[in-house]
């Protein structure tokens, strides 16, 4: 731990063959490191492991890697690409603050997206969430500013609070069918959100789940008139929105 922490000259590194981890806060704060290539046989890349290299703009990681902790790449603004491995969970604020990355493909071996994973990835306009991904944190794509269109796969049963708060060009929004709740300020001041789809699993729409997403225009839900009005709205669920029409695919 800590091996080359805040190691603020070091500009590239090779790491030998044989090394079994990347172990925490090993190359924290290493502002200059701009690239990196980790070899086949690491398993494991510990949690703030590349934290605050802010410098880094490329990285290498094998199919070796089955666990990448949490901060691991927190506030590494230069990176602009990543392939991630097969792992089974993004940790809390794993790519936190990656203004640069552009698109993300996540595995089919991924259940959980933590809290804060992809918050402010500014630059981030596409998103591919696979089947196997059941939950999405808090605040998991909070402030990325630039992602237009997030359709969340059936398999997902728990969204966070905040999850997508603050994507002022996200345009549209299709909810997963096994979803029972949309949380507080799950989609707050999406200015952009024109089009929301939502199913009749849904029980309750949290407190200020659409508050601010002042060009919305149309809310599809899967159900009935009389299932809508059931669903226990919170406060100022619907605050400052555009003016929009419910859609309710079935007939009493």
């Amino acid at each position: 731990m800590w091996a080359f922490a805040y190691c603020g000259n070091l500009t590239g590194i090779t790491i030998p063959s044989g090394i079994p981890s990347i172990y925490e806060y090993t190359f924290y704060g290493c502002k200059s490191l701009t690239s990196i290539e980790i070899p086949n046989g690491v398993t494991s890349i510990g949690r703030d492991a590349f934290a605050k290299c802010g410098g880094l703009t490329a990285i290498t990681i094998p199919s070796s890697v089955a666990n990448i902790g949490e901060n691991a790449f927190y506030n590494c603004g230069n990176l602009k690409g990543i392939e991630i491995p097969n792992i089974t969970i993004i940790e809390n604020d794993t790519f936190y603050g990656c203004g640069s990355l552009t698109d993300i493909t996540i595995p089919d071996s991924v259940t959980s997206i933590g809290n804060w994973a992809f918050s402010g990835c500014g630059s981030l306009t596409n998103v591919t969430i696979p089947d196997s991904v059941k939950s999405i944190g808090d605040d998991a794509f909070s402030g990325c500013s630039s992602l237009t269109g997030v359709i969340i796969p059936n398999s997902v049963t728990s969204i966070g609070n905040k999850a997508f708060s603050r994507c002022p060009d996200l345009i549209s929004i299709t909810l997963p069918n096994n979803l029972a709740s949309i949380g507080d300020r799950t989609f707050f001041v999406c200015k952009s959100l024109i089009s929301v789809i939502i199913p009749n699993s849904i029980t309750n729409i949290g407190s200020e789940a659409f508050s601010g997403c002042e060009s919305l225009r149309e809310i599809t839900f899967y159900g009935t008139a009389s299932q809508w009005n059931n669903i226990e709205k919170g406060s100022d669920w619907n605050y400052n929105t555009g003016t929009y029409t419910i859609n309710c695919t079935e007939e009493e």
